[in-house]
């Protein structure tokens, strides 16, 4: 099952960071290419994952534009109000030096539509599952501002999602888990994180302890600790390597029931 589940979210035991670096800046190219889209969007938060997807995107358009394409890339920052690692931000683009950043605070919309709702009729059973619904329609208005940036620039929007997110279902349906492209598939945390030091990124960023960071009740509440496992533990298990029986079992009953994240909108037969 472990063999199969990897398979299926495309991981690999071993990568060669230069080659991959390589492989999915190119992926990122032919994809311009092949849609005729001349802008790539992505939204960066100071993270591993954004910053390498960050600063392959610019790598990408670069090698466009050096084919004699136009090519451009937009990085966003989507702040719900004040970000507490807003520095982590700032050093993420330093490092990317992407074409262009947008600044677009997404508190006022997540909160009108929540209150909103709430007007309509909108019940919760406590704080907490309001701060739950809360987090999602801020990863939902963070990819509302991205697709109206590429709707304005002929753009596509870049994913941020890797095996890691993909096999315990950790993304936003459709919030940050939806996207065009997401030149990150198959690669484990361990992995981006070699991927990031490859490209000479800052290692406070590459070794940042990640937190979607959406629980306004929790802020900057770490991954492994909503996850209830560590990345170390979800690495081992996608680079098929021994876990714990106590890993397993939370690693396999969390891709059991997140299954719904990873499939297209369920249809007749």
């Amino acid at each position: 099952m472990q063999r199969a589940i990897g398979v299926q979210l495309q991981a690999s035991p071993e990568v060669d960071p230069r080659q991959e670096l390589e492989r999915r800046r190119d992926f990122l190219c032919d994809a311009m290419h092949e849609s005729r889209q001349t802008t790539l969007v992505l939204g960066i938060s100071g993270g591993v994952d954004s910053t390498v997807a960050g600063r392959l995107a610019q790598l990408a358009v670069e090698k466009r534009r050096e084919q004699g394409e136009q090519a451009a890339f937009v990085a966003m920052r989507l702040p719900y109000g004040v970000q507490q690692d807003a520095d982590d931000a700032d050093r993420a683009l330093a490092f990317i030096q992407p074409d262009e950043v947008l600044d677009v605070n997404i508190q006022g919309a997540s909160d009108a539509l929540l209150e909103a709702l709430e007007s309509g009729g909108l019940t919760f059973t406590d704080a907490h599952q309001r701060d739950f619904v809360l987090g999602n329609i801020k990863a939902r208005q963070r990819m509302v501002a991205q697709y109206a940036v590429a709707g304005t620039r002929s753009g596509l929007v870049i994913g941020t999602d890797q095996a890691a997110e993909a096999l315990m279902g950790f993304f936003t349906k459709y919030g940050d888990g939806a996207c065009d492209v997401a030149p990150l598939t198959g690669l484990s945390k361990r992995q981006v994180r070699l991927l990031g030091q490859q490209l000479g990124a800052p290692a406070a960023l590459v070794d940042k302890a990640p937190t979607a960071d959406l629980e306004s009740l929790a802020p900057q509440k770490l991954d492994e600790v909503a996850l209830g496992v560590t990345y170390e533990e979800i690495d081992a298990f996608l680079e098929a390597r021994e876990v714990s029986a106590s890993a397993f079992d939370t690693i396999v009953t969390t891709y059991r029931r997140t299954e719904h994240k990873r499939r297209l909108p369920i249809t007749p037969d």
